[in-house]
C-alpha cells in the first residue's frame, strides 16, 4: 500500500485529492497539511473530503507529516511547494507537484534536489491535456510556420497565475516545434492598433470567470482553414487521478525529474 500525503488537505485540490485516493487501488491517504493558523488544522482529513472519518488530523507540521508518506502530492503556492521540497530532500521521500507559477530559480531549485529524490513536476496532471501536448507538438511539426497559433486558456477567477502553467506549456512546446524563441515571438493579449500579427506570433491569452475548472484552446489559423484543438476539464478529479497515478508510478522510479510524459510513455 502506498501511502500519499497531501499537502493543502482542506482546499479544494487537496479535499478532491483526498478523495479519489479513498476510491483508488493500493494507495492510501496517510496525512494531511496546512499552513499554521488554518482553521482547519485539527479536523479530520475524511471529513473534509466528504468521505468519513478517517482518524488523520490536518497537521500543519510540515516535517512530521513527510515522515509518514511514500510520496507527497502538492498542488499549492510556490513558496509553500518550495518548503515541501526542502522536507522532502531532507527525508528522501518522493514528490509530486502540480503547483504552478514558480519561478526560473525555482525550477532550477527542483532540478537540482532531483539529482537525489524523486520528482514529478507537471503543469497539468489530465490525462487528456498531457495527449494534448503531443498532439500540438505533431501538429506544429506538421502545419509549420505556413499557420499562427493562438492559445487561449480559461479558469475561475479564484487562479492566481495567469496565464496557466498548462497555457504556458503549451507555448513553449508550439515555440520548441516550430524552431522559435518564446521570450521574442510570445505575445500575451493584444491591444490597440498595430501593423498586424507577426508572421511567427505566438498569442497567449487569458480568460478568469466564475468556476470554470479549465479549458485549453489551440487553435492554427491558415488561410481557407483553422485547425483547434480544445481540452475541457469538467471536474478537479481529472487532474486528482492524474496526480495519484502519477505517485504510483514515481514511487518505482529512480531519483530524477519526471514529468506526465515520461508517466503515461508519450515520450
Amino acid at each position: 500500500m502506498i501511502k500519499i500525503g497531501v499537502i493543502g488537505a482542506a482546499g479544494r485540490m487537496g479535499r478532491t485529492i483526498i478523495a479519489c485516493i479513498e476510491q483508488s487501488a493500493g494507495v492510501a491517504v496517510c496525512c494531511g497539511t496546512e499552513a499554521p493558523g488554518n482553521s482547519c488544522v485539527g479536523s479530520d482529513v475524511g471529513e473534509l473530503a466528504g468521505i468519513g472519518s478517517k482518524g488523520i488530523a490536518v497537521l500543519d507540521d510540515l516535517a512530521q507529516a513527510v515522515t509518514s508518506c511514500d510520496v507527497i502530492i502538492d498542488f499549492s503556492l510556490p513558496q509553500s511547494s518550495m518548503n515541501t521540497l526542502q522536507q522532502v530532500t531532507a527525508q528522501n521521500k518522493a514528490v509530486v507537484f502540480g503547483t504552478t507559477g514558480f519561478s526560473d530559480a525555482e525550477k532550477r531549485e527542483i532540478q537540482q534536489a532531483a539529482q537525489s529524490i524523486r520528482c514529478v513536476l507537471a503543469p497539468n496532471m489530465s490525462i487528456g491535456v498531457n495527449v494534448l501536448f503531443k498532439v500540438v507538438r505533431d501538429a506544429a511539426l506538421a502545419l509549420g510556420d505556413a499557420y499562427d497559433v493562438e492559445i487561449i486558456e480559461a479558469h475561475h477567477k479564484f487562479k492566481k497565475d495567469a496565464p496557466s502553467g498548462t497555457a504556458v506549456r503549451i507555448s513553449e512546446i508550439v515555440a520548441e516545434a516550430l524552431g522559435r524563441d518564446l521570450k521574442e515571438v510570445g505575445v500575451y493579449g493584444r491591444h490597440g492598433f498595430s501593423e498586424g500579427r507577426g508572421a511567427k506570433e505566438i498569442g497567449i491569452h487569458t480568460v478568469r470567470a466564475g468556476d470554470i475548472v479549465g479549458e485549453h484552446r489551440v487553435l492554427f489559423g491558415g488561410m481557407g482553414e483553422t485547425f483547434e484543438i480544445l481540452h475541457k476539464a469538467q471536474s478537479r478529479e481529472t487532474f486528482a487521478r492524474g496526480a495519484i497515478r502519477a505517485a504510483q508510478w514515481l514511487v518505482e522510479q529512480q531519483p530524477g525529474l519526471y514529468d506526465m510524459q515520461d508517466v503515461l510513455g508519450l515520450k
